[in-house]
């Protein structure tokens, strides 16, 4: 049973913690913008992730690159097709809108509450730009409107064996949707660049089964395959959809330490919970030093 007194800790908490995430974001973003000045490949600087997106809309031949090869672009030509409104932009520009997004992904999963926790734990990812919170997002979403999965089947594609879990299931008209949906938008960015579409596939074909990559965790995709699968099929079964992202980020083509990103949607599937706990925690330490009567609070003035 709650009481005045700790209903006004639980108010002050959720704002403090809304405070302090949109501060933190904030730097965030500005010193994003800024580091994305004198790009340095390779380097520690923003955008070494997301620069290879970018530069992709800007050579005819995008693929040129061989996977793991600093700047590789190794998504499918849909991806660079459907975002290149927002990859044309100067590459300050374009890194700031692309780091705001990540940021608003983010927010998306967490909620207001967490965000300013989860901000930490994925700045990593956020500093580099890849799509690990885009993943997470689509799997989240995906459980409601299927064809978000095929922003998963265009990028990391093997991520994509999370779908299991509507097959297990039997829900096949989801299945349907989802891989209706990326036959739709394949089939129209294949006529619009067949060739392209040819030497992604060629450069799937290619990786399929390669020692992992320098910098990744080095298990092989063989190896967690297997262990995902059972993950996604052990949570259709039980009904426990947080199981999903784990077996998606498992299924990772490479498993590198961003890709830990990708657990941001069990906290998305599982946020309720994990509010109520955190909340319930201060509570119980009373940083506010809380009297009987609510009173004093720390966001308000003191008497005397």
């Amino acid at each position: 049973m709650t009481t005045p007194a700790s209903d006004q800790v639980r108010r002050d908490a959720r704002l403090l913690l809304m405070i302090f995430g949109g501060i933190s974001a904030g730097l965030i973003l500005a010193f994003s913008i800024v580091g994305a000045g004198g790009f340095d490949p390779g380097s520690m600087g923003a955008g070494q992730d997301a620069r290879s997106y970018w530069l992709a809309v800007r050579t005819s031949f995008p693929y040129e690159l061989e996977w793991g090869a600093y700047g590789a672009y190794v998504y499918s030509p849909a991806f660079s097709q459907i975002l290149s409104p927002v990859l044309v932009l100067p590459w300050q520009q374009f890194l700031a809108l692309w780091t705001f997004m990540l940021m608003a992904a983010l927010l998306v999963l967490t909620g207001p509450i967490l965000f300013v926790v989860a901000l930490p734990l994925g700045f990593f990812e956020l500093w580099g730009g890849n799509i690990h919170l885009l993943l997470a997002l689509a799997i989240v979403v995906g459980f409601r409107w299927p064809a978000a999965w095929s922003f998963v089947l265009l990028t990391k594609v093997t991520p994509g064996m999370g779908l299991l879990w509507f097959a297990v299931r039997r829900e096949w008209r989801s299945l349907g949707v989802a891989l209706g949906a990326t036959a739709v938008i394949a089939a129209a960015s294949w006529l619009v660049a067949p060739d392209l579409w040819r030497e992604w596939l060629d450069i799937l074909v290619r990786n399929a089964g390669i020692s992992p990559r320098p910098g990744s965790i080095a298990v092989s995709i063989w190896l967690r395959l297997p262990v995902a699968v059972l993950i996604v099929a052990y949570g259709a079964r039980t009904n426990r959809r947080w199981l999903v992202p784990i077996g998606a980020m498992l299924a990772m083509p490479a498993l590198w330490g961003g890709s830990l990103s990708m657990l941001f949607a069990v906290i998305a599937l599982e946020r309720p919970r994990i509010e109520k706990w955190l909340l319930s925690t201060i509570e119980r330490l009373d940083p506010f030093h809380r009297s009987a009567g609510g009173r004093p609070s720390l966001l308000t003035e003191p008497e005397g």
